[in-house]
């Protein structure tokens, strides 16, 4: 190739197309043609060039390496030159030239190349308006970008927040769905229940695409104007569809999207291309073609939408509900997020709080289930999480409910008082308490001259069974076993300083039941084979043994851990306690977003309208409580709440036996057992009913008929259990029915017990002159109120009727089944009930 066909071949290829004919052939002269080899290094960057290449045939490629790898690489074609730039203005190369084939390259020396520049200035005037417009070209792309930041920053989701945690079939496929919906670019609808984190989903989608390292922006649809300017712009002002070009754009909530745009939204889907919102007055723009990727998250697909079949993936997010399976690792996933978050160690989570939480239905899904965990963890004061931490967000099923406290506020003030309930355990409880038990040791032994014996029996129990109804475990919050127990923690505190040991609470869950179940059992045996009901000493020997217990527990743990687990009296408390018209609640909803402290569970100083409290005695926080039986209506949550969260509710009696009841086999047991002590307590009558001779005389037949009579109520009411389900197997576990005998057994107690009550309780006068050596004449001019025995038997009768009918209604709400499929267990209870009649009232 002569001189004049390399000025014309460097004219029409390359860059220096402007220069003249005479810098072209000064140039083409000093131009000295090479075959280069493939893979052969023309310049290495941060070096001086030795000559200008132009590359006349082949491919050469420019990078320049870094820290992380190769940064950007350029391909060159024929007709580009190498190192123009860095010759011109004496640099060294930026960059690492390498041939790609066997290339013919065009070569000028460094120093003959100078020379040229040095003879045509034109050459250095040309690269300079080159680096101007380049320059101009970035100046203005960079402009462009900071618009496009600026409107698109309010919306920006710069990274997924989590994957898709779990194992079940529902989270695998869950996955599927993902990742078929990233492997192109249509349109995706994402749908669920709220709480589904559905804008994550979309966001995994996005990044799990080939268009990732494009922007994603999130518009909440019910911020949007009706028209849409938003996304769709304005003639002259560019919308959201113009800035975000090859990006996704993420409609979240689309169900509350306006009807005006969901048409335009429709006809976009529909032919991938948008009209920007005409100003009033002016003509409408022309339609523009759309390059972003549609995502739309939504509580239910639009049925224009579906109607239409316009969108090409649609994803159903499976409810937490349904996801059992993923609880126990979702669970950890968050408390290691929570954890990392706050800086503290990761808590251990029970097996039985973990069993809860799978309990339950999750409403809020996984939005419910991160905050529950959050909660937890500020709650629990150890790095164990149990199951009395966790509580649900809200029942929204919490009608038929009253608040004494705000309509009494002068109820609400004595309770916060001191005198609830701690004057009147110090002033009044603890010394009363020391008078009747020595009473009972130290005077005469018979009912009739023992005037603490008399209270015991014929006055306590006849008015603690009339009271469960009222005011549930109301006795537990002056029980004078705790007071003492109290007393003996905080001497024995003072005597030796030290950190009370923490509940065992796995052990106590699990076998503190069983435990007071037996210690009942035996108190039992003992009142009916030692005849405690008539020998002052050994009831004294029980309250102090019951004593005994609290003041032991109490030295070792901390708070009520016997009260909460462990003592007999309060174990049936808990359970009659089911029954009343009054509940000490929370409101879920300002326990959940207001209180950060839950010093109505863990206690602390004075903050508001909270007094300083120990915190909970038994650890129950109100706003998680599902049954009486954890409550023991100390008040001291009311005291310590500066919310004003606490309720004293007037509800419905036993309104959690069909709702948020949990059952459990040792209370069921003990229920049976607390039925066969009427049966214990009426052997003579059994024994005349039955006309033949039970040996009561004897210990051993005693003791063995004792044990019989204990187990009879609890064995027929299985019997008939297990007959039914012969013929129902959809009953509901006996388990949960045996709750419908609650009414029954409380009723059939406190018929017993009317008797002493009506027959006994009046004559504490003369009683009480007895105990103290009063004089038959004395104790015969003392007042006395003895109810007529038909009086008695009468009301008898109508509370044990009653009871048998609220047994009846109870069950039923509890079974939620027709009358007829729950004949068998009703018929126990008619024999049941026929014999308590029997043996009380006609006897």
């Amino acid at each position: 190739m002569d001189v004049l066909e390399r000025v014309e071949w460097l004219r029409q290829r390359t860059e220096f197309s402007s220069l003249s004919s005479e810098a072209l052939q000064a140039i083409a002269q000093q131009v000295q043609e090479q075959q280069v080899q493939e893979n052969r290094r023309l310049g290495l960057e941060d070096t001086q060039p030795e000559a200008l290449y132009i590359l006349y045939d082949g491919h050469l490629e420019r990078y320049r390496t870094s820290k992380t790898g190769l940064a950007k690489v350029t391909s060159l074609i024929p007709g580009s030159i190498v190192y123009l730039k860095e010759l011109l203005l004496d640099r060294k190369a930026e960059e690492t030239t390498i041939t790609l084939n066997d290339c013919v390259i065009w070569t000028i020396p460094r120093e003959a190349f100078k020379a040229i520049a040095q003879q045509f200035p034109e050459i250095a005037q040309g690269v300079s308006q080159q680096l101007a417009t380049q320059l101009e070209e970035v100046s203005s792309q960079l402009a462009y970008e900071r618009e496009q930041q600026i409107a698109l920053r309010p919306y920006l989701v710069p990274k997924v927040k989590r994957g898709i945690v779990g194992t079940s079939r529902y989270a695998v496929r869950l996955r599927q769905d993902i990742k078929k919906a990233a492997s192109d670019r249509g349109s995706v609808l994402i749908f669920g229940e709220p709480g589904l984190e559905k804008d994550n989903t979309a966001a995994l989608i996005h990044f799990g695409s080939s268009d990732r390292k494009e922007p994603l922006i999130k518009i909440n649809c019910n911020t949007l104007q009706p028209s849409g300017a938003e996304i769709f712009g304005r003639t002259g002002k560019p919308g959201l569809l113009d800035w975000i070009g090859r990006g996704t754009i993420m409609l979240n909530n689309l169900e509350d999207i306006a009807p005006e745009f969901e048409e335009k939204l429709v006809q976009l889907l529909k032919t991938g291309k948008f009209t920007p919102i005409a100003r009033e007055g002016e003509p409408e723009p022309e339609a523009r073609s759309v390059e972003a990727r549609l995502l739309m998250t939504s509580e239910k697909i639009l049925p224009r939408l579906e109607k239409c079949k316009l969108i090409t993936h649609v994803i159903k997010v499976p409810p937490l509900r349904v996801r059992k399976a993923d609880i126990a690792v979702q669970a950890e996933y968050y408390l290691s997020l929570i954890a990392r978050s706050r800086g503290i160690s990761k808590p251990k989570i029970t097996p039985e709080a973990l069993r809860r939480l799978q309990g339950y239905d999750f409403p809020g899904n996984h939005v419910e289930l991160e905050s529950l965990l959050g909660r937890a963890i500020t709650q629990a004061e150890s790095p164990e999480l149990t199951e009395e931490v966790f509580w649900a967000a809200g029942n929204k099923n919490r009608r038929f409910r009253v608040n004494l406290l705000n309509a009494y506020p002068r109820l609400r003030q004595f309770l916060r008082s001191p005198w609830w309930p701690d004057r009147i355990n110090y002033g009044f409880t603890l010394g009363a308490f020391a008078v009747i038990v020595t009473v009972l040791m130290v005077a005469p032994q018979s009912r009739d001259r023992n005037f603490a014996l008399n209270l015991f029996w014929a006055w306590w129990w006849m008015l603690i069974l009339v009271a469960f109804p009222f005011v549930g475990r109301l006795w537990c919050a002056v029980c004078p076993f705790m007071i003492y127990g109290e007393l003996a923690q905080k001497i024995s505190l003072w005597l030796y300083p030290r950190k009370l040991q923490p509940w065992p609470r796995q052990a106590a869950e699990k076998w503190g039941g069983w435990f007071l179940f037996g210690m009942f059992t035996l108190i039992l045996l003992w009142e009916e084979l030692w005849n405690l009901e008539n020998t002052a000493y050994l009831s004294g020997y029980l309250l102090l043994l019951i004593t005994a217990g609290a003041v032991i527990f109490s030295v070792l743990f901390e708070r009520r851990f016997w009260c909460r687990y462990l003592c007999p009296i309060g174990g049936m408390n808990g359970l009659f306690a089911k029954l009343a018209m009054i509940e000490l609640r929370a409101q879920q909803g300002i326990c959940s977003a207001t209180c950060t402290t839950y010093q109505c569970y863990k206690g602390g100083p004075q903050k508001g309208e909270g007094m300083e409290t120990g915190g909970c005695p038994i650890y129950s926080h109100p706003a998680q409580l599902r049954d009486n039986r954890d409550c023991v209506l100390c008040m001291t949550c009311l005291k310590a709440c500066p919310h004003r969260s606490v309720e004293l509710n007037l509800r419905p009696p036993g309104i959690e036996l069909w709702t948020t009841h949990q059952p459990t086999y040792p209370e069921v047991c003990l229920l049976f057992l607390l039925f066969g002590a009427v049966f214990l307590h009426r052997l003579p009558a059994i024994q005349q009913l039955l006309d033949i001779n039970l040996h009561l005389d004897q210990f051993s037949y005693h003791a063995i008929v004792s044990v019989l009579a204990l187990m009879l109520p609890g064995a027929i009411a299985l019997l008939f259990d297990q007959i039914m389900r012969l013929f129902n197997r959809r009953s509901r576990p006996f388990l949960e029915l045996a709750y419908g005998y609650l009414p029954l057994v409380l009723g059939a107690s406190l018929a017993y017990y009317l008797h002493l009550g009506l027959n006994e309780a009046g004559r504490i006068l003369p009683v009480t002159a007895a105990t103290f050596g009063g004089s038959t004449e004395l104790m015969a001019t003392l007042p006395i109120a003895v109810a007529h025995p038909a009086v008695i038997e009468f009301l008898q009768a109508v509370t044990i009727a009653g009871s048998f009918w609220l047994s009846v209604l109870l069950t039923q709400k509890i079974a939620r089944q027709p009358i007829r499929s729950l004949l068998l267990q009703h018929s126990a209870m008619v024999l049941l009930g026929s014999l308590v009649w029997r043996l009380i009232v006609v006897a």
